[in-house]
């Protein structure tokens, strides 16, 4: 299981990469990409809204089932990564830079773990 020491993590397999000015993007970790399968389509939501932290804010489609993609944070979505949306098998080949929505304007967040406690996590 590959783990990136720069981010940090929420219990429900999403990463966060601050980008200062209250600014993060948000990702699907190795871990869950791995337990998915083979994604095959991603449902993201549109730059101006809304994200809350600890609900859904789009799905992911593999070869086995629909999940739910949960906000770390709350804010407002300021970008998407439209590379996914064309390739959503990027998140199979490359998890952590296939990063899919920034968020601005962040007013709370989820307690996250590092990742030697996400790495705990998973192995639990």
């Amino acid at each position: 299981m590959n783990i990136n020491e720069k981010l940090k993590y929420s219990i429900t397999d999403e990463w966060l990469l601050p980008n200062g000015n209250k600014t993060v993007k948000i990702g699907l970790t190795d871990f869950a990409q791995k337990r998915m399968g083979g994604i095959v389509y991603i449902e993201l939501p549109e730059v101006g809204d809304p994200v809350t932290a600890g609900q859904s804010f789009g799905d992911v489609e593999s070869t086995k089932a629909v999940f739910e993609i949960n906000s770390p944070v709350s804010g407002t979505v300021s970008a998407i990564n439209i590379d996914v949306l064309v390739d959503p098998g990027k998140i199979n080949s490359a998890p952590y830079d296939a990063w899919l929505i920034e968020v601005t304007g962040i007013t709370s967040q989820l307690d996250l773990m590092d990742a030697d406690a996400y790495f705990s996590a998973c192995r639990a």
